[in-house]
């Protein structure tokens, strides 16, 4: 291991925590953005965002059962 990847973990690794918390907290509000037609708010970006909705779609059941949803909050979807 080099000194540069040491030095990397040394500082990062107090904070690995709030990176991930971040990340996921930046992630589940890029699928609100992507799923707000579906989800019943009006969403100005829809014609742009519409084509993300395939990628949304693998993730969306980990995303329903992490934010402690049963089934699926999209009507005609069903993932469980």
């Amino acid at each position: 291991m080099s000194l540069t990847s040491l030095l990397k973990e040394f500082y990062a690794a107090p904070y690995r925590r709030e990176f991930a918390r971040a990340r996921r907290d930046e992630d589940d509000f890029f699928r609100l953005i992507v799923l707000s037609e579906a989800l019943g708010i009006p969403n100005p970006a829809s014609f742009y965002t519409i084509e993300l909705l395939p990628v949304i779609y693998e993730d969306l059941h980990e995303w329903h059962t992490r934010m402690g949803i049963d089934r699926s909050p999209i009507e005609g979807l069903s993932c469980c």
